[in-house]
């Protein structure tokens, strides 16, 4: 696990997207994540999708399934699940204006851990009196799996009977230390939010613990190479993780070690660099663009008042790791 040399608090991770909040809507929209190209031609919009429908088919998610979103960003994923796949989602963000925003686009408000356990276990009486709904397949057979979904480029199908599905519900708070009822959840994701976790083990046993036996833990990381040259180590990941408010990277043997003790189960591990590999580029490509034709982002990168302005150079950076090999990209698709 390669650690950046000063403690990295849940507090720094949230000044960092919130002060950066307007930047990242900007240029990324409201997926927050990398793209899956299946085929090579897709648009950023079309890939970006593509890595949530992976997400979806591995973690088994389907019409009712519990789900929590761990780290989830403006929300996007989590409607996506909650309006194609029928899932009841909880998503979780620790960014003030990242919570903010989700609410305000969902139209749905927050709500607190109690409120939550409330309606679960309303649903759950629901169930227990009209038949329980987890017992339909979930997914149908021909979508799971990388290989599977690149021949067919199979999407979430949306339907029409789901559209009125329950919207996602949002917290505001820290996922290390959450009061999430216990055993409340079919399935957990991690889009790329694992990496800011300060206690790792913490993480996964949090997982363990709101999950229901037999649940899924989907995770999306990033990865440090399992032996990275010290010139890798030096110029790319340690600065990558100051500059991205991550306190460590762990690599893939680091993320197998943790799920094992955390008792999970692996099902399946896929390294997705290369078809993730595409959306840096177009990520410096609209920066550099916005640079010439906006005002705003010369002032922003030359502010003397701005401590995150650094980070536009990180996006080069991990350009550069994820080409040379000092970075990996990776799905585990964990079992409780």
């Amino acid at each position: 696990m390669i650690a950046f040399r000063q403690p990295i608090a849940g507090e720094d991770v949230a000044r960092h997207y919130d002060a950066l909040d307007a930047f990242y809507r900007d240029i990324w929209g409201e997926h927050v994540h990398h793209g899956l190209w299946l085929r090579g031609d897709e648009t950023l919009e079309v890939a970006v999708r593509q890595l949530t429908e992976l997400v979806a088919r591995e973690a088994a998610i389907g019409r009712g399934t519990r789900v929590i979103d761990i780290g989830c960003g403006y929300g996007a994923t989590a409607r996506l699940l909650a309006e194609a796949c029928g899932a009841h989602v909880t998503a979780i963000t620790i960014s003030a204006a990242q919570h903010a925003i989700a609410v305000e686009k969902t139209s749905s408000p927050s709500c607190t851990a109690a409120e939550v356990e409330g309606k679960v276990k309303t649903r759950e009486t629901e169930e227990s009196t009209h038949g329980n709904h987890s017992a339909e397949p979930r997914m149908d057979a021909d979508e799971r799996g990388l290989a599977e979904a690149a021949s067919s480029s199979a999407p979430i199908r949306v339907h029409p009977r789901l559209i009125s599905s329950p919207h996602p519900r949002y917290l505001l708070g820290d996922w290390l230390q959450n009061d999430l009822p216990g055993a409340t959840f079919d399935a957990a994701i991690a889009i790329e939010s694992s990496e800011h976790m300060p206690d790792k083990p913490r993480f996964f046993a949090e997982a363990a613990r709101v999950l229901r036996p037999g649940g899924h833990l989907v995770i999306c990381a990033w990865l440090a190479a399992e032996a990275p040259t010290p010139g890798q180590q030096r110029h790319l990941i340690e600065p990558i993780c100051r500059e991205s408010r991550m306190p460590h990277l762990g690599s893939e043997s680091d993320y197998r070690a943790l799920a094992t003790a955390a008792g999970f189960t692996l099902e399946r591990f896929q390294d997705v660099t290369r078809q993730i590999s595409r959306t840096w580029p177009i990520i410096i490509r609209t920066f550099l663009l916005k640079l010439l034709h906006r005002p705003g982002y010369a002032r922003f990168l030359l502010g003397p008042h701005a401590p995150n302005r650094i980070f536009a150079l990180t996006t080069l950076r991990l350009w550069l790791a994820f080409r040379t090999g000092a970075m990996r990209y990776a799905v585990f698709t964990l079992r409780q």
